[in-house]
């Protein structure tokens, strides 16, 4: 293996470019039409167009994806994580094209990656587990008669996905309906398949997960434990190894059923187990996820391990050579994504006219933008990783407060502000009451909404930047052009101010997937209008009011600007 191309783009992508520098490896870039001039196809030694702009039109394009790594002359394809990373045929294609695949055999992702037989191997091997349906349901039906049988809250889960996508926890047999379809919906645009299952949910859950390496051999090893409870919209914010506040008996089980989990499935390569733990200690197997984390690397921080070069290793058939590693220290990860923790963390596209990185002892950015980039709505909302390590909790949460208030980044809306609200919360911080409900059910958001004001951004012209390809290797294009026609045509129709009264407004710029109310239909308040997508996840607009809903302008598929009024509800 000399040549890696890496399926993927972000910090992901700059992170496995740099493994493969270290590792002697060259390394191939893809990207879309947005990421033109982003870091990951600035810093790999060539990069190749999909010519495409959204997911689907490229990195989740398996066609394209071979035919560049025919072209580039690649030996090996790494998917990251997201996208392709967990799709049991495009391992499969990149197999039968000749390619090392640096993951998991097809088989086992298909095995694990469908969490209902997920499930089934876990149970044979002993894993703990709580109810769940054995197979995928076929509509909201059998998810209440699920509910009527083993009780609420109950969560329907999309069985293909993962990070919190197709995730919807129902608490009321009301609800079932809407959030199995919105499931559904999440799951096929993030992964292009529906399937749901769903099983009891543990209130008040910690989530805990360990990272495991499998070499072709059967040596397998469990790196660390982490702790992910930290979360809004189930999606992960803060993560840290090892996993503090369990009982040595619990580290054990974890250990014990995480490998034997993935030597049941016959597993090679980096995974991560999942389970979540109730308040009153009992474990509950989630699922496996067959691909690299986003949180890796506060495993690596904590035990001294390059996880991708570990990758690359075990996709060559070399021997892992050694056993779960002396836990040294503690590591915490805080994702900044490009959302305000404001306004319930909603989605917040943007250009990034300031970037300033933290530094010093136990810091570690690892980022997949910078000043000047543009954060679109088609891809996820994650602009960096910051990692903090020391040799005890206490330290690495000493230094996370001075880190987080180096960490400048102007133009757009992100979660700093959470982070550094959280890291002076007790119940982070001393008493570790927090849960992957924590955010929407207990902590006290005093946050301020951002105020979206760039002064950098002039009024009538723009410098636009491009960026031409020849044979992989690219060149850089300024081009001084008028401001683009369809921003001057969304001023003159006001679609970019707040609309006060009778008026529904989007609360953020996104893509209208779904329409639950047509113009004349009457509405409760707190009944679902309308719903949006963005950065891969949904948001549902309700009636501020009861009435009449007219002059309803939205159209599935339209994309909206933040502020958009999408119809009016009138007194009946």
């Amino acid at each position: 293996m000399k040549s890696v191309l890496i399926a993927n783009r972000g910090e992901i992508a700059v992170r496995i470019i740099r493994a493969c520098k270290d590792h002697g490896l060259k390394s191939i870039a893809v990207y879309s039409d947005e990421d033109r001039g982003a870091i990951h196809t600035l810093s790999a030694d060539v990069a190749y167009s999909l010519n495409g702009l959204t997911a689907a039109q490229t990195y989740l394009n398996i066609e394209k994806i071979i035919e560049v790594a025919k072209e580039s002359g690649a030996d090996a394809i790494h998917p990251g994580y997201g996208f392709l990373s967990e799709n049991a045929n495009f391992a499969q294609a990149v197999v039968d094209a000749g390619l090392i695949w640096i993951g998991p055999s097809p088989a086992a992702i298909a095995l694990l990656g469908d969490k209902v037989s997920a499930r089934k191997i876990a149970a044979k091997v002993g894993a703990p587990l709580v109810a769940g349906t054995a197979n995928p349901v076929k509509g909201h039906e059998e998810v209440t008669a699920f509910a009527e049988e083993f009780g609420l809250p109950v969560a329907i889960k999309a069985a293909f996905g993962g990070g919190g996508r197709g995730l919807k926890i129902a608490r009321t047999m009301e609800e079932i309906p809407e959030l199995f379809d919105s499931a559904v919906r999440e799951a096929i645009a993030g992964f292009g398949r529906g399937e749901c299952f769903v099983e009891r949910y543990l209130d008040k859950p910690r989530h805990v997960e360990t990272q495991v390496l499998v070499d072709s051999f059967g040596d397998a090893v469990v790196i660390s434990s982490r702790d992910c409870s930290l979360q809004r919209r189930h999606q992960k914010l803060a993560e840290e190894a090892p996993a503090p506040f369990l009982s040595d008996e619990q580290n054990a089980e974890l250990y014990r059923s995480s490998k034997a989990i993935m030597k049941e499935a016959g597993y090679i390569g980096a995974g991560t187990c999942e389970f979540l733990v109730g308040l009153d200690g009992t474990i509950s197997f989630l699922e496996v996820n067959t691909r690299l984390q986003v949180e890796h690397p506060v495993s690596e921080e904590i035990t001294g391990i390059d996880l991708v070069r570990e990758q690359f290793r075990i996709a060559m058939g070399e021997h892992l050579g050694y056993e779960d590693p002396v836990i040294r220290g503690h590591a915490m990860e805080f994702r900044i994504n490009g959302e305000d923790p404001g306004r319930s963390f909603l989605p917040a596209p943007g250009r990034i006219t300031e970037w300033r990185l933290p530094s010093g002892p136990g810091v570690r950015v690892d980022a997949g933008f910078k000043s000047g980039d543009t954060i679109g709505g088609n891809f996820d909302s994650l602009l960096a990783k910051l990692i903090i390590t020391g040799n005890s909790r206490e330290q690495v949460i000493e230094r996370s407060r001075r880190a987080l208030e180096e960490f400048h980044i102007g133009g757009l809306a992100t979660a700093l502000p959470f982070h550094r609200a959280i890291v002076e919360d007790p119940a982070f911080t001393t008493n570790f009451s927090v849960y992957t409900s924590y955010i929407e059910n207990e902590f006290v958001n005093e946050i301020p909404a951002f105020g979206k004001t760039d002064p950098h951004l002039p009024s009538h012209a723009a410098a636009e930047h491009f960026v031409a390809e020849v044979n992989g290797h690219r060149f850089d294009v300024i081009l001084h052009a008028p401001e683009p026609i369809h921003k001057r045509h969304r001023a003159k129709k006001g679609m970019s101010g707040l609309v006060a009264g009778d008026g529904l407004t989007s609360p953020m710029q996104g893509t209208v997937v779904k329409i639950a109310a047509g113009e004349g239909d009457f509405v409760e308040e707190g009944d679902l209008v309308i719903v949006l997508e963005a950065m891969k996840m949904e948001q549902p607009l309700m009636a501020h009011k009861a009435g009449i809903v007219t002059n309803l302008v939205a159209v599935i598929g339209e994309n909206v600007a933040n502020g958009a009024k999408l119809c009016d509800i009138i007194d009946a």
